[in-house]
Order: structure tokens, then sequence, then C-alpha cells
């Protein structure tokens, strides 16, 4: 039985109710927004509350009252009249060990909770196929302070129970990459102790800022911070985690020619001929025979209200089609395109007008000058096609795909011609050919998620119609999405709509205003504007209310910025 700290309130104005009471306790005693506290309750049960807020009141009518007795407002004289006060102590009831959830009775004794006590109140006892994400402490502090490993459920994470993540907050402070990438390599360690070849998954990574991602294989060395280092590995083994980096990584980066002034990564020549020789690098292409059923990627941005664009596109791609039927490179294409934009050029019968040409030609130029829409893929020059790449993914393998210097057209390019080849992979489309058995899940992280599926982007982008697919349908299919951003508010409904699992992290005022926000108590919302590095609100149907976690940081390299 954990120590007895104060009795229930139930007043005329303020009674109990099924979901939340109130108790006063002393103002000595230290307790936090989401410490667990249980109240003895009908036929011996317990019922078990989380705090949201705490209020201390005193006797006094009024502020004046308190004003009047300083000597009216003399700050420097204590204050004669001893005042009776009390901290009053709002909780949310989460759980009732008899299933009793009538309202708790007044003067009804208030405990801590034990921790074991507190880790069946949070629905954290027992948790099928767990997934550690973190830690939690409560009754931070106090002598009476525990810590608890917190699990989520694999099914509801990664499927079929539920999936998706998503995970906002604030640049930097938040830390979403970190948190996202923790969670990744909970999964690999879990899936490389416990491998089933029914029940497997593999990783697809954007790297989309510097290279931040370019070296997770790599173990941190924590710029020699020994006692860090020591810290940190002692929290991974502590949570049940190895203390190695990521295992089986791939890189690709984007082909640019040796002669070209603009390198397409912030990796360094050195580095890109290391990865080359140790087998773990590629550097992608895409070949008009081949991607040329992709070209509508380059539209995602595009507002095609008539549909034109997509018009021509069909065309382009069209086998059939005697303007397009026998090109066979970008080069070839772009002046057929060219020519289609010519004043006079539209034979008779033609429904796509010469100005709808030349905006194409705008876009589609614009797109082809970069070095990876080339000719031909040279194997022996550690170069792919990443559609055939993705296709040959096996378990446990990590592909860390960069994109981080290309523009942003481009980015948007290579991220929605992704999906869609993963989306094919697990659809079956390429089943029987040489090399192809993909996982049961693949898992899909990008950060900068506004990029693609904010709230402004057109209601026909090609890459928006992928990310839906993958939220509403690619559950069942294994496709799984951990999106990240900095304004959940700017994210379509439909993507967040679909998202078992929700990371809140440090944001603004402003942000927390919005609808988004507004199933998260006062309390909490204003939490999410001081929340520390490495902190996080967590929400999943598994938990019985948000959990306050904390994760420990990178394992993998770290570059300085």
């Amino acid at each position: 039985m954990g120590r007895l700290i104060g009795r229930v309130l139930a007043t005329e104005k303020t009674p109990t109710t099924m979901d939340r009471f109130q108790f006063w306790t002393e103002p000595q005693e230290k307790l936090n927004a989401f410490d667990i506290v249980k109240v003895k309750h009908l036929d011996g049960s317990f019922t078990f509350g989380t705090i949201e807020n705490i209020s201390h009141i005193t006797d006094a009518a009024s502020f004046l009252t308190n004003f009047i007795s300083s000597d009216f407002g003399d700050v420097s004289v204590e204050e004669p009249t001893f005042r009776v006060s009390m901290n009053c102590a709002e909780v949310k009831v989460s759980f009732n060990n008899r299933g009793l959830y009538t309202p708790v009775h007044n003067n009804a004794e208030v405990f801590l909770s034990d921790r074991e006590e507190a880790v069946f109140a949070l629905g954290l006892s027992d948790v099928e196929y767990p997934l550690v994400c973190g830690s939690l402490k409560m009754y931070e502090g106090t002598p009476d302070e525990i810590s608890i490993t917190v699990h989520l459920n694999a099914k509801f994470l990664l499927g079929p129970e539920g999936a998706h993540l998503n995970i906002s907050g604030i640049s930097g402070l938040a830390a979403k990459t970190s948190f996202a990438m923790f969670l990744l390599k909970a999964i690999q360690d879990w899936y490389l102790q416990h491998f089933d070849a029914d029940d497997s998954v593999a990783f697809v990574i954007f790297n989309v800022k510097g290279k931040d991602l370019m070296a997770i294989d790599t173990p941190n060395d924590f710029d020699g911070d020994d006692e860090l280092r020591e810290k940190t590995l002692a929290e991974y083994a502590a949570l049940g985690l190895s203390t190695e980096p990521f295992q089986n990584v791939r890189y690709f980066i984007p082909f640019s020619e040796p002669t070209s002034p603009k390198r397409s990564t912030y990796l360094d020549a050195d580095t890109v001929q290391a990865y080359i020789d140790s087998g773990k690098l590629q550097k992608y292409k895409y070949v008009y025979e081949d991607d040329k059923d992709s070209i509508e990627m380059m539209f995602a941005n595009v507002d095609d209200s008539q549909q034109t664009m997509d018009s021509i596109i069909s065309k382009i791609i069209d086998a059939d089609d005697p303007d397009f039927r026998n090109l066979v490179t970008w080069a070839d294409c772009m002046e057929k395109v060219v020519e289609k934009s010519q004043k006079g050029s539209s034979s008779r019968g033609e429904d796509i007008s010469v100005l709808s040409w030349r905006k194409f030609k705008r876009v589609f130029r614009k797109a082809i000058q970069d070095d990876m829409f080339a000719n031909r893929v040279e194997s022996q020059r550690a170069e792919c096609r990443l559609g055939d790449a993705l296709k040959a993914i096996q378990p446990n393998e990590a592909y860390v795909i960069d994109v981080a210097k290309l523009p942003e057209d481009k980015q948007a390019f290579v991220f929605g011609d992704v999906m869609r080849a993963l989306y094919n992979l697990k659809l079956g489309e390429f089943d029987g050919e040489p090399g192809v058995s993909p996982p049961s899940r693949l898992v899909v992280f990008v950060d900068e998620l506004n990029k693609y599926a904010s709230k402004d982007v057109p209601k026909g982008s090609p890459i928006l119609r992928e990310i839906l697919e993958v939220t509403e349908r690619g559950r069942s299919l294994g496709i799984v999405l951990f999106g990240a951003e900095q304004f959940r508010s700017n994210i379509n409904d439909r993507v967040t709509g679909n998202c078992a699992t929700h990371a809140y992290g440090r944001t603004n005022s402003i942000e927390i205003s919005t609808r988004d926000y507004g199933s998260l108590p006062g309390t909490y919302k204003n939490m999410l504007t001081r929340l520390e590095q490495g902190d996080y609100l967590i929400q999943s149907p598994i938990f019985r209310s948000l959990l306050k976690i904390h994760f420990p940081r990178p394992i993998y390299k770290q570059f300085k910025s």
C-alpha cells in the first residue's frame, strides 16, 4: 500500500463523477501532472487516476483579504493572520481494479501508487508484442520516485490492429528525428532477436537534413565524453535494448556526374567511396523507359484543376501513342514536348492546348536537368534504379535514401516514387521476379511531412494520393508510415486521423491553440510549450491515459551542425 497523501473532495458545486474527482493534500506534498494516485472505493476496490492539474487554495475570501492582512500592501510585513491552506489536485479516472466506475466518495482516502500498481493502472502490464518507446518517472524529486519502462503494442504501431505514427514538435528542441529513430532501433532490435519469416520488418528512411542519418550504422562517439557515453549506454541497457547502432544498413544517394559543379549529397567524396567499397552505398538514377510512369510526381505541387497535366502525362506513358511510343531518353521526350509547345503544332483532333504543353514544358525541363535523370544505369559503378533496389529489400534491412541536397520539387519526386514502388511491391506486382521476397511489414520514416501532406497541397497531388493510400489502406498490406512535422495542425486531417499512435513534442502557444490539440487537458497543452529535449507526450490505444515519456540520446553517429 502506498503512502496516504489526502482525501477526496466532493462539494455541491464540484461533485465527483465517473470520470473525474478532486482531492486535497498538504501544500508541502510534491506531486506532478501525470502522477498516478489511487482511492479506496466500493467493495474493497481501488480507483486509479492521473493528476491533470494542481491548485493551491487558502481560506481568504478574496485577493484583497491577503492585501489588507499585509498591513495594506507592505511587502516586508509577514502576514499576522494564519491562513488555512491546502493543495487541490484534479484527477482523471483511468481504471478501477474491479470495474466499478461509480464516482468515488467524499473523504475517501487517496494514496500514492507503487510501481506495480502504476504499471497496471496505465495499461502497461502484460503488453502483448511489447516494443519499448521510452521510460517515465512518477513522484519525481521525492523519496517515492519510481521509474517505469514504457512499451507500445507492436500490433497497434505496425499493424494489423492499428498502424502509423505521427510525431510533431518544433525544430531542434523536439528531437522528432531522434525519437523516430529510437523507435526504429527498438523495432529492429526486437525483430533481430525474434526473427520470424512470416512476421518480419524492414525500414525505408529518408534523410532530409544535411547528413543526419547517413551514418546510422556507425557508433556515436559522444564527442569524446566518456561519462555521457556510459550514461547513454546504461539507459539503453536498462530499457532492454542493444548498445549497438543500426544493423544491415544500405545508403542511396542521388547520382551526379564527377564533373558536376554541384554535389548531390552532403557526404564528402572519401566517405562516399568508403561506403561504396564496403558495398553499402549506391547512387540512384531514373531512366526514361523504366521511370516515365513517375513523371506525374514532378507535378505534385502544381495546381491542375482542369487535369490538363494529367492528360499530357497519360499521353506520354501510353505505349500506343504515335508521338511518344518510340522515345528512349529524357532528352527525346523533352524534344517532343518542345515540339508540341510550338504555335500551330496541334494536330487535328488534339484536345490539349499549346498553353498547356508550355506549362508542362516549364516544369518538366526544370526537373530533368538533374544528373539523376540519366540514359542508363551502370551497376559496376555502384549505380542503380531506386525502384529495382527497393524490390530487393530484405527483412531487418534499413534503406536510407538521401534527398537532403535535392531541391524541394526533386525531393517530392523521389519520395512519391518510393511510396508508389513500395505500395506496388506489397500489392504483389513484382512477385516471381528474382530476389523479390519483401518482409511482411515495411516501415517508412519521413521528416518534414508537411512538404507532401499539408492542408495546402493540391487535392489532386499524386504524392498526397500515395500517402493517403498508405495511411488508409496500407495497414492491411503491411506498409507503415512514421511521419514527423513541426506543426501538426498543418497536416491533412485524413493523414493524422489514420495514425493509431501520436507523439507530441515541444511546440509553441499558437500551435496548441488549434483544434488539433483540443482533446488535451489545458495543463498538458501548456506543458507542451516547455518540454525538455528527449521528452514526449505519447497517445496510444493501449494506454489508459496520455503518458509523458523520456527517451535516451541517439546511439548512432551524430554530425555537428
